[in-house]
């Protein structure tokens, strides 16, 4: 392939950058470029100095030889210090030995190609490189070791399996394998169907990996929500006042709980008023309620009070008395003291495990598309289990364990457009 170059570090001043050159002629542009004298052995870093044409710095060399270099292809790495114009000094010196400036993502898009990585790894370095929780580093880490691409494969083998039962079925109808096909085909279907079904049902918690855990802080006026949300976050976020109604629109912070994000939301207090900013208050927290993974309910030492807003399926509850250094309730889930941080840190070991729950080291659906995917093959699969199971031709079952088989071949990209491609690495930046 062409002769691609870029800046591979981030912009602005720092230690070291790093111009990353891959392609036909790459050792070639670096002995121009670099003088050191004799052979570059691979994988090795040599010190020297790299000409930029009206300049020149001190750094290092690196070269790694196809096929085993991050591309697949020849590729040159410059080491050199970190300023803004010494790095761009030496990848226009590139471009002017006849590298051009490569696209967005396309270092990995080419290591996609040549086989070095699946699409789902691709992405899967992309999260951590976008991370913003460790939870999404750990995540994306398991995408990149191709731990979701291998789940696909083997059950793309298992449908391969399936699929070689009811062909046998229609080119030798003489041999009467009907009714043990249908047989064997649905005891792996229904296998296949269980297998898909853990997937999808790790999208939930992906998305909560990608996004933070929604919790959303309600309760009747001067029940102590600001206060807690000051606590939990260990900084004065949101105002803190004995005047009721001071809240009337949700103030947010984040907390990194287990390495989890959490993103907590104080609202307006839920009662009734005629005051028209506070009535949207109370409108837009009813509408947070809604959308919340968590909902932590405050009521000053477990007073009864304002009726809860219905919550949505899957929403957790957590109720909380709050001022405990004044007055305590039993009928809650947690005492707390926003003053003395009594039941602060058990608050948030309970926000983890209702919220969250925990990592089991497996692949998770972080993308809409990964959940797309693994969603149409769980339906090809189920009609193709619901066409054996009623005895139906072999060629209509067939065609559905296709479908499932194309599916999941969209994980790896094995079966995705180029369409597809050019979307997902269009999102990379430049260098990588």
């Amino acid at each position: 392939m062409e002769l691609i170059s870029a800046v591979a570090t981030a912009s602005g001043a720092g230690g070291v950058a790093i111009v990353r050159v891959s392609g036909e002629g790459a050792l070639a542009l670096a002995q121009q470029m670099f003088s050191h004298k004799g052979e570059f052995e691979p994988n090795r870093l040599y010190p020297g100095k790299i000409d930029c044409g009206p300049f020149s710095d001190y750094g290092m060399c690196v070269y790694f030889r196809a096929p085993r270099s991050f591309t697949g292809e020849d590729t040159v790495e410059f080491h050199c210090h970190g300023g803004t114009e010494i790095a761009r000094g030496v990848w226009k010196r590139t471009i002017e030995l006849g590298a051009r400036a490569a696209e967005r993502g396309e270092f990995t898009r080419r290591a996609f190609l040549n086989g070095k990585l699946s699409l789902s790894a691709a992405e899967g370095m992309a999260e951590m490189i976008s991370a913003q929780s460790e939870a999404q580093v750990r995540a994306g880490f398991l995408l990149y070791g191709e731990t979701l691409t291998r789940e696909g494969k083997r059950l793309q083998t298992e449908i391969r399996e399936c699929l070689a039962y009811a062909d046998a079925d229609v080119d030798y109808p003489e041999e009467d394998l009907s009714a043990d096909a249908r047989r064997e085909v649905a005891v792996r279907l229904r296998k296949i169907k269980e297998a898909l079904g853990g997937l999808l049902s790790q999208y939930r918690v992906g998305k909560k990996i990608r996004s933070g855990v929604n919790v959303v802080i309600c309760g009747e006026p001067n029940a102590g929500k600001s206060s807690l949300l000051n606590a939990l976050l260990g900084y004065e976020r949101a105002i803190v006042s004995q005047i009721p109604g001071t809240t009337r629109d949700a103030v947010e912070g984040t907390l990194e709980i287990g390495g989890v994000l959490f993103r907590l939301t104080d609202t307006a207090g839920l009662r009734e008023s005629q005051d028209a900013l506070e009535q949207e208050g109370i409108r837009r927290a009813k509408n947070a309620i809604a959308a919340a993974d968590v909902v932590v309910l405050v009521r000053e030492g477990g007073a009864e009070g304002h009726d809860m807003p219905k919550l949505s399926p899957g929403t957790a509850l957590i109720t909380i008395s709050s001022k405990s250094d004044l007055v305590r309730s039993e009928k809650c889930d947690l005492c707390v003291s926003a003053l003395t941080g009594e039941g602060i840190e058990a608050l948030k070991e309970l926000l983890y495990e209702r919220g969250f729950g925990r990592e089991n080291g497996e692949a998770y659906l972080l993308e809409e598309r990964h959940y797309g995917a693994v969603r149409e093959a769980a339906e090809a699969v189920d009609r193709a289990l619901e066409g054996t199971e009623k005895g139906a031709f072999a060629e209509l079952y067939a065609e559905d364990l296709r479908r499932a088989y194309v599916a999941l071949g969209l994980l790896s990209g094995e079966t995705a457009t180029e369409e597809i491609i050019a979307e997902i690495f269009s999102k990379f930046c430049v260098g990588k």
